[in-house]
């Protein structure tokens, strides 16, 4: 598996410029249009960040410059900056915030973030490309000192833990092949439609993959979920939401029903184990949608757990309806703290039975 905090001898740029903001300044972005530059706009931080990732782990050329605006909501223009440094590769792209105001605590808190630079007020493109060619002549001094400035947090996956995944799965998977083959043949019977239901998932250092379950829904449920949202079990302390699950799901088919249950459906991520997307134990990876609601600093530490098929929050409040989305992120983060390949073991020794306990619904 690739690590996220993996970096080549020498980072190869394109020309395209990643431009993060709610009233992206059209004039500045025109100009540097007229320069050659590519400019990629987004309004949501999160969803820019998923595609600067996914750019990196195809091993992708880097953006020349990333330009993110202050007037992103709760701040999350310093939070998307700060979120930039935990990839390394991404570190070597030059990040800059165009803030509002020329206001001390904004710059300091944009040096906090890791801005590479900062400007305030109308930008000149003719500095701005100015500066951004400085700064990537500077580029190995300039992460030399922010290197030893800064602690960046590493994955939890050990050695240990990544031998136990590949030898536990591989020997699961043998042993429950035929189970596999009946149940792919039943879901087949049952409805028109895939086997697998494929998903892209956010887990480990924020690494998105495709996440395989058995299918237990109508093929186009997807399409309805705007319309069972009412119902879902996780709601939030303060209004929003970051976590679906939904209580009688009518999408849900009657097999699907029975394999959720007996929880069944699970048993295709054995193979994401395997390919080293998750790990036996860890929190859960989470679609894009879920994902994005967690970019905090105060909960991203979640991802730097390994994702897993059965975690903690499963074993000890399964099943509980009352459960907010608060409580779910304090126990993976509490996992975040903790995990172990002991710690594992002990959590493996009570998901049978937290399976076999009835939900409180």
């Amino acid at each position: 598996m690739r690590k996220i905090n993996d970096i080549p001898a020498a980072p190869v740029y394109s020309n395209t410029i990643v431009y993060v903001g709610q009233a992206i300044n059209q004039a500045l972005v025109n100009q540097l249009q007229d320069e050659g530059y590519n400019c990629l706009q987004y309004t949501d931080a999160f969803k820019a960040y998923v595609y600067l990732l996914a750019e990196v782990y195809a091993n992708a050329p880097l953006p020349y410059a990333i330009l993110c605006q202050e007037d992103l909501k709760e701040e999350e223009a310093y939070t998307f900056i700060a979120n930039l440094a935990r990839c390394h590769r991404l570190r070597t792209v030059p990040s800059i915030l165009l803030l509002d105001k020329n206001e001390g605590a904004n710059k300091r808190k944009a040096k906090l973030a890791g801005a590479d630079d900062f400007y305030t007020g109308p930008v000149s493109h003719e500095d701005l490309l100015e500066r951004l060619e400085f700064l990537h002549a500077t580029r190995d001094e300039r992460l030399e000192q922010t290197d030893a400035q800064q602690d960046f947090p590493h994955l939890r996956i050990s050695l240990g833990k990544r031998l136990f995944d590949i030898l536990f799965s591989g020997i699961l998977l043998i042993l429950l092949s035929p189970i596999l083959l009946v149940i792919a043949l039943a879901i087949r019977l049952e409805s028109p439609g895939p086997i697998f239901y494929i998903s892209k998932r956010v887990g480990t250092g924020y690494r998105i993959f495709n996440f395989y379950k058995f299918r237990s829904m109508r093929p186009d449920a997807d399409k309805e979920l705007e319309k069972v949202i009412h119902l879902n079990q996780y709601q939030s302390q303060n209004g929003g939401l970051a976590f679906v699950k939904i209580d009688n799901d009518p999408r849900v088919t009657r097999l699907g029903r029975f394999l959720r249950n007996s929880s069944l459906d699970e048993l295709p991520q054995l193979f994401n184990v395997l390919l080293g997307d998750m790990s036996i134990v860890g929190n859960r990876p989470l679609p894009l949608y879920e994902a994005e609601k967690i970019t905090r600093d105060l909960w991203s530490k979640r991802f730097l757990a390994p994702a897993g098929i059965t975690g903690l929050w499963q074993v000890t409040k399964r099943g509980r309806k009352e459960m907010s989305t608060e409580e779910r992120i304090e126990l993976d983060m509490q996992y975040a703290d903790e995990c172990s390949l002991w710690y594992d073991f002990k959590i493996m020794a009570q998901t049978v039975p937290a399976l076999l306990q009835k939900e409180s619904v």
